[in-house]
């Protein structure tokens, strides 16, 4: 769009003299520290892991080990954002938007045609429906989303996933974009935009100009050197850092970071966090931070990383120029090299797979590429974890009074069956339950949980349980646990399984239940069928194989680390021990 067009916009907006500022009553309240609400800092497992496995520790920087303060942070990016957006021509008013923290939340996806926040579950219904502000009721989503359902197609650039904590700003932009947008005087909604006069502004290139601005502030504005310039008010300098890259190396570990940042924002950031009058302890001697890493890659690219990558180029420390041609070298100590890519790094690292545990806060650039790219074991940085964990234990009230609800609608049901006619009023229960439900996601939030809505899993929290191994509020927390420490993932139960007690005793009513697959060769009997007997040892008869063995060795994958040394060669013993087994019977 044109500035020319834009100014007509912004006229339109003037001569009713609108002055369009959002307040932020929401503001959240600063957030207890874990350790005051009892809760100690943990790691939480998805997949199994033991550390003395790993070899290699991976890190990015951004959100990772340079942690952003918030909303500080976030409203420095909002506030660079708008003016980029007033600068291409954007009415003046944008101004006077003001960063609310409480709105935006990971996660969610952009509908690029109707202009819409959604937040979805891993199966792609919508859970909640946002334009601007305005926080659809069920029969408006109905009218735009049949079924309350949207898929992501594979290369359809309809649906944009705000993943990242720097989409946060962005996320709340858009918003306050199209809420101005169709507050204006004489607009006419329509599917795909908003007309005002003669001018039409469509919803995605709302969002193209916003992402274009996003992009702009990161790479050629002056909000990296705005950071630099105030670092105690926009990044947390945590002491443990250099203590923990450490401990990781004197456990035989190697340490690599990988960053998208360029070196000279990579210098600045890492300097400050490393600047300390002591080393890795009070007594050691202090050390410049290139010193904690085996090696470091800035501009990486990722994702692109995880594919075909880049040339790998040595960066010169002292101006920050590239030297040229691909370097295919080994990684040099307190040297920084430049894009390449992750199988080269493994190659000149010597590092494989499950070796290698990377670190990042980036569901999809960091955690998702990594391990389908390259079965690298994975730690997702997740800050949002201190509110959740907060409200969960703060509002076990709500948890609870869910919980009796649910009893008393089992107990409404509990004598009925297919006999029964008449239809019990559980109206006034499912009125409480939602007004419940409602109060504990606000809790989180305008937009609830980053996890849930209600009993309902969100596509993020999907994406978390099933790419990374690991999780917590900060990788800080590796800190209270030993080098050799097994991770444990804890069983994932089904309904079946979570709401049936072990001591009930279950015998099924009808003969259409009766289906099991405990049966075998009658050892008493050849060639007739019975209840399998651990016994039983008759796996040939006339040097004919009629059934398998009973497995006499652990051959089942439990945990993610079962294949471990020791597990191939149990695998490996138990088929010999079986082989013999089977020849001596054949032969007699």
């Amino acid at each position: 769009m044109s500035s020319e067009q834009l100014n007509n916009v912004t006229s339109l907006f003037s001569q009713d003299g609108l002055a369009y500022k959002r307040e932020a009553p929401h503001r959240l309240e600063k957030l207890k520290t874990l350790d005051s609400v009892g809760i100690k800092p943990r790691v939480f497992v998805n997949r199994s892991l033991r550390l003395d496995k790993i070899k290699f520790y991976g890190f990015d920087m951004d959100y990772t080990l340079a942690v952003y303060k918030s909303p500080e942070y976030e409203c420095l990016a909002f506030d660079a954002v708008v003016k980029r957006m007033v600068d291409i021509g954007y009415p003046e008013e944008l101004l006077k938007f003001e960063y609310d923290p409480s709105f935006a939340v990971r996660g969610l996806w952009f509908d690029r045609t109707h202009g819409n926040l959604l937040k979805v579950d891993p199966y792609g219904n919508i859970l909640v429906c946002v334009r601007g502000f305005h926080f659809m009721s069920a029969a408006e989503i109905s009218e735009l989303y049949p079924n309350k359902f949207i898929q992501a197609q594979p290369n359809d650039d309809r649906i944009f996933v705000l993943n990242t904590l720097f989409n946060l700003p962005e996320t709340y932009l858009v918003a306050c974009l199209i809420d101005y947008l169709t507050n204006a005087p004489g607009h006419v909604m329509e599917k795909t935009g908003v007309r005002i006069g003669d001018v039409f502004m469509s919803y995605m290139g709302i969002h193209n100009d916003v992402r274009a601005a996003v992009d702009w502030v990161h790479m050629k504005g002056s909000m990296k050197q705005e950071t630099v310039d105030n670092m105690d008010k926009y990044v947390v300098k945590e002491p443990k850092i250099p203590m923990l890259l450490h401990r990781m190396r004197e456990a035989g570990a190697k340490v690599f970071l990988v960053t998208n940042s360029d070196y000279w924002y990579t210098e600045k950031v890492m300097t400050y966090l490393f600047d300390f009058p002591h080393g890795p302890t009070n007594d050691a001697p202090w050390r410049p931070w290139k010193s904690y890493f085996d090696a470091i890659i800035v501009d990486a690219r990722k994702p692109l990383f995880f594919g075909e990558g880049t040339p790998l180029r040595k960066v010169d420390c002292e101006t920050g120029k590239l030297a040229l041609g691909s370097y295919i070298g080994q990684m040099q100590p307190n040297t920084v090299y430049c894009g390449g890519n992750s199988e080269l790094l493994s190659e000149i690292m010597g590092a494989k797979g499950k070796d290698v545990l990377y670190v990042g806060d980036h569901i999809f650039g960091d955690i998702l590429k990594s391990k389908k790219s390259h079965g690298w074991r994975t730690f997702l940085v997740v800050p949002e974890l201190a509110q959740e964990l907060h409200v969960w234990t703060d509002k076990q009230d709500l948890f609870s009074r869910l919980q009796n609800f649910d009893k008393l609608l089992a107990d409404v049901y509990r004598e009925l069956d297919s006999r029964h006619k008449e239809i019990p009023d559980i109206s006034s229960l499912q009125k409480a339950i939602k007004q419940v439900t409602h109060e504990m996601d606000m809790s989180y939030g305008m937009m609830g949980s980053l996890f849930r809505s209600g009993s309902r899993q969100t596509y993020f929290a999907s994406q978390v349980i099933r790419f990374a191994d690991l999780y917590a509020t900060s990788f800080i927390n590796l800190m209270h646990y030993p080098f050799s420490y097994f991770f444990r993932a804890p069983h994932v139960l089904m309904p079946h399984e979570s709401t049936v007690s072990h001591s009930t005793r279950f015998e099924p009513e009808s003969p259409m239940a009766t289906r099991a697959r405990a049966w075998s060769v009658d050892p008493d009997t050849p060639g007739t069928r019975g209840p399998v007997s651990q016994s039983a040892t008759i796996a040939c008869v006339d040097g004919l194989k009629i059934r398998p063995m009973l497995p006499r060795q652990i051959t089942h994958t439990h945990d993610e680390d079962d294949d471990s040394e020791e597990s191939l060669q149990s695998e490996e013993d138990s088929m010999t021990s079986t082989s013999v087994d089977a020849t001596q019977i054949a032969e007699k």
